[in-house]
């Protein structure tokens, strides 16, 4: 599970880069400096990753709840031992 999450938060974080990469190169294109291109696309970006990329974002999102949710139980658990309650 651990692999599959960190393959997911790897592709999409890949995904949103080469978005923000796409967006400034075409606004260089057309003869906007560099520097305000990437400031541009980085603002594009965050909205066009939520709609480009849901899918992605969905499978992140729930791995990462259900990552948390197992940290909780082992949290508890290891509470539960030290307190001698086990």
């Amino acid at each position: 599970m651990e692999s599959r999450l960190s393959r997911d938060i790897a592709l999409y974080t890949s995904a949103r880069v080469a978005i923000v990469a796409v967006v400034a190169a075409v606004l260089v294109l057309f003869k906007i400096p560099l520097l305000v291109a990437l400031a541009v696309a980085v603002v594009a970006a965050f909205p066009l990753s939520l709609v480009l990329l849901r899918g992605l974002n969905q499978r992140v999102t729930e791995g990462m709840a259900e990552r948390g949710k197992t940290r909780h139980a082992e949290r508890a658990k290891l509470r539960a031992e030290l307190r001698g309650d086990e």
